[in-house]
């Protein structure tokens, strides 16, 4: 069975950092596409960053230069460095696993779910 857990999460003030991490489980997925969403209350669920099975990146243009996304295949393992937060971050963040096909962008568009940590970040 195939398992996505989130880690990192927490309150942070504005212009400090986190990383969040996503360990996999059930299979390996060096040779496979990873993301991390972000969902805000009362919003959809929102594209943050891509890397694919080669390491090529892709983020959304709201975190591009602050946030960064990298992977360690021996440990099945996903991060998300987080710089220079603002309140606008906060939001529970997903990391995504396996493409579907069509947009990186689209939640659809994934086959695995991890169950989301909890970013928050004050002013």
């Amino acid at each position: 069975q195939v398992q996505l857990v989130e880690a990192g999460g927490g309150l942070v003030q504005a212009g400090n950092s986190l990383r969040l991490s996503c360990a996999a489980s059930g299979r390996s997925f060096s040779s496979s596409a990873m993301g991390w969403f972000r969902q805000a209350p009362e919003k959809g669920r929102e594209f943050v960053a891509f890397m694919d099975w080669a390491g090529g990146t892709y983020y959304a243009d709201s975190v591009k230069g602050r946030f960064t996304i990298s992977r360690d295949n021996a440990k099945n393992t996903v991060y998300l460095q987080m710089n220079s937060l603002k309140p606008e971050d906060t939001a529970v963040y997903f990391c995504a696993a396996d493409r579907r096909g069509g947009s990186i962008r689209s939640p659809i568009g994934w086959h695995y779910w991890g169950q989301g940590t909890q970013v928050t970040v004050s002013s």
